[in-house]
């Protein structure tokens, strides 16, 4: 693999002296030879005028790089706007992980809901994950949504049965809220059928490879670890299904 270069400022790059077309040709086989055989899905512009992205496909799931006209450069790494902060390479690769969210088994989730439930949110998570019990300090300042957590204990997968358990409780959206939110650990036994096995090879299927991982209403998925405010305004720019289940 290439080192990786960071593009930290879209407005700092000086590009204006390549070609505008690209020889697509030329970039799929440069970039299919130096990235070890990868196989190149898509060539088209960039957000960056005389850069081309690359799209292509690891275990990991659809992976962006970037090139010149005639792949005499590969830029690994992140497109920034200076003026905005926006991540543009995080945003396509949203878009490009995108899954239908009613493709998703909400049955296997732990249901939670706070006010009217009008904003939708799926979202796998390990209860002992630091991350995750960090983002669910943010997440319980949001009112108005409905979450759907499909446990997902591979951070600390010795301590899985707490999660059966969380499953197996009479409550387990407080009994998920007492071990995620508070430290509580779940009192159930965790003897009832769990969907925990189901959660760990649907996450696997969808290269769920980061906990907390988040799915918008409109399939979208996002990592964890926004501030409340950002969360919200996320959930506010998409439209939510008439009827959350």
């Amino acid at each position: 693999m290439l080192p990786m270069i960071r593009t930290l400022a879209a407005s700092c790059l000086c590009l204006a002296a390549l070609p505008v077309h690209a020889d697509e040709a030329q970039i799929r086989k440069v970039v299919e030879a130096k990235l070890g055989g990868v196989r190149v899905e898509s060539v088209r512009p960039a957000p960056v005028k005389g850069l081309f992205e690359v799209q292509f496909r690891t275990q990991e799931g659809p992976q962006i790089v970037y090139t010149d006209a005639q792949a005499t450069s590969i830029i690994v790494g992140s497109i920034y706007d200076a003026k905005t902060d926006r991540n543009l390479t995080e945003e396509q690769l949203s878009k490009l992980l995108a899954i239908k969210f009613d493709s998703l088994p909400l049955e296997d989730a732990v249901k939670i809901k706070r006010g009217s439930g009008r904003r939708v949110l799926a979202m796998f998570s390990d209860p002992h994950c630091p991350a995750c019990q960090k983002f669910e300090q943010e997440l319980a300042r949001v009112d108005d949504i409905t979450i759907y957590v499909f446990m997902y204990p591979v951070i600390h997968p010795e301590l899985a049965e707490h999660s059966r358990a969380i499953w197996c409780s009479p409550d387990r959206a407080r009994a998920w809220l007492d071990l995620a939110l508070r430290g509580k650990p779940p009192v159930a036994d965790g003897n009832c059928e769990t969907p925990i096995d189901k959660n760990l090879a649907l996450g696997a299927q969808l290269g769920v490879n980061a906990t907390p991982t988040l799915f918008l209403a409109n399939g979208e998925r996002l990592r964890g670890g926004l501030t409340t405010a950002a969360l919200q305004k996320t959930l506010d720019g998409v439209a939510q299904p008439t009827k959350p289940n």
